[in-house]
């Protein structure tokens, strides 16, 4: 498994970082977000360090397909029964903050804002 020292999400990996586990096993981890941007916001991440979405290739598609299959069963565990969003940003300009790629399940709201406000 490929770690990256400097990467807080290999951190939390490893269990240098504490985090609050929804899910684990040998492949991924999932956790709250520590600045939740709705009622409930979840990371789910590849416990192998992979930058971005955006660097993904064929050897990723397992961990990718597994990641898929989780979020669903995570938010019904999380009572987003009625709806949820999931969302990867894939680089600075996207507005990936962390470098390791990971999916955001956030939900719990009456409603979720749009999806894409436009700049002023």
């Amino acid at each position: 498994m490929t770690i990256d020292e400097t990467c807080v999400f290999c951190k939390i990996v490893k269990g240098d970082v504490p985090s609050r586990k929804v899910f684990e096993d040998e492949s991924l981890l999932a956790f709250h977000d520590v600045h939740p941007q709705a009622l409930i916001h979840i990371l789910i991440i590849p416990k192998a360090h992979v930058a971005s979405l955006a660097e993904v290739s064929d050897a990723h598609q397992s961990v990718l397909g597994r990641m898929m299959v989780l979020i669903p069963r995570i938010a019904q565990e999380q009572g987003l029964g009625k709806g949820f969003r999931v969302i990867s940003n894939a680089g600075a300009i996207a507005g990936q903050e962390v470098f390791h790629l990971h999916m955001h399940l956030v939900g719990g709201d009456a409603s979720l804002p749009p999806m894409l406000q436009r700049g002023l």
